[in-house]
């Protein structure tokens, strides 16, 4: 797992904050000086700060749970999706739907019945429908898709929240509070901190500074894909040993068994014609 370098982060634009009438004074500990009117960022503890976050997210990867990145301002939107897509995480790139995570029930009907619409579809109900209930149907499918259709793998509530810019996502971060979800999160000098649980002081108005954060974040949880990936193989490889162990004394005790049968077969079969002679000797007598 590699961190960014100073200068890379320096080339990004990760220092850059905001406007020095709009910061919020929790941030202090963050900001390293006032530059013509503009907070800047401590870069040495960005970087602390973002190896500290990975390393958490890689643990929680490689525990095979689930992440779920929100972030739906325009310069982290595409961003988010494709990285979140590429480790197989959900994402919420549009507008937060209020309750997502304390209503969770409510989102999961949500979501199938985006399934059930797909279901009709296919079994060719959605043919004997009207010309009018079909484009209901398929606006309603539309609208189901952009909100929802990048977190229907999601079957139980996520392990942790990474956001970008919690000044804008402050009813995501407030309902993973609530319920005890670890949040890591970008946070910009005009933010509170203070509801995260794992700070990353950056830009997160520039998508240079976003998408260098999020590589960094996404490279740690493939590390931790792949390494569960190759542990899960050694532990299957150890139980089909641990099983062929097990099987190997059964196997000898049947090859032992089988030559002390066949001795006393052919002890059988050879005595028999031996005590037949004696009989006929005796009856000669």
């Amino acid at each position: 797992m590699s961190t960014p370098s100073f200068e890379q982060m320096l080339e990004a634009g990760c220092h850059f904050g905001h406007l020095k009438r709009k910061w919020n004074p929790a941030m202090a500990p963050y900001i390293f000086m006032e530059r013509n009117g503009i907070h800047i960022i401590d870069l040495y503890k960005t970087q602390a700060k973002l190896e500290e976050a990975a390393a958490a997210l890689k643990s929680i990867a490689k525990a095979g749970k689930k992440v779920l990145f929100v972030a739906t301002k325009k310069q982290a939107k595409q961003v988010i999706a494709d990285k979140a897509s590429a480790v197989g995480m959900p994402f919420v790139v549009e507008r937060w739907p209020g309750g997502m995570l304390t209503n969770f029930p409510t989102i999961r009907k949500a979501v199938k019945k985006m399934t059930a619409i797909d279901k009709m579809t296919k079994d060719g109900t959605f043919d004997n429908l009207s010309k009018r209930e079909k484009l209901q149907i398929t606006r309603q499918r539309a609208k189901l898709e952009k909100n929802l259709g990048s977190i229907a793998d999601m079957s139980r509530l996520p392990s942790a929240l990474f956001v970008v810019d919690v000044h804008k996502e402050h009813i995501a971060v407030a309902e993973a509070v609530r319920l005890g979800i670890p949040v890591f999160a970008m946070v910009d000098t005009n933010s509170d901190p203070s509801q995260v649980d794992f700070v990353i002081p950056a830009n997160d108005d520039a998508s240079k500074s976003i998408e260098l954060v999020l590589d960094t974040v996404i490279a740690a949880m493939n590390e931790g894909l792949e390494e569960r990936k190759v542990e899960k193989a050694d532990s299957n490889a150890a139980e089909a040993e641990a099983a062929e162990g097990a099987a190997e004394p059964r196997r000898q005790r049947r090859r032992t068994a089988r030559p002390a049968n066949a001795d006393n077969a052919e002890h059988v079969a050879t005595a028999a014609p031996a005590e037949a002679a004696a009989e006929e000797a005796s009856a000669a007598e």
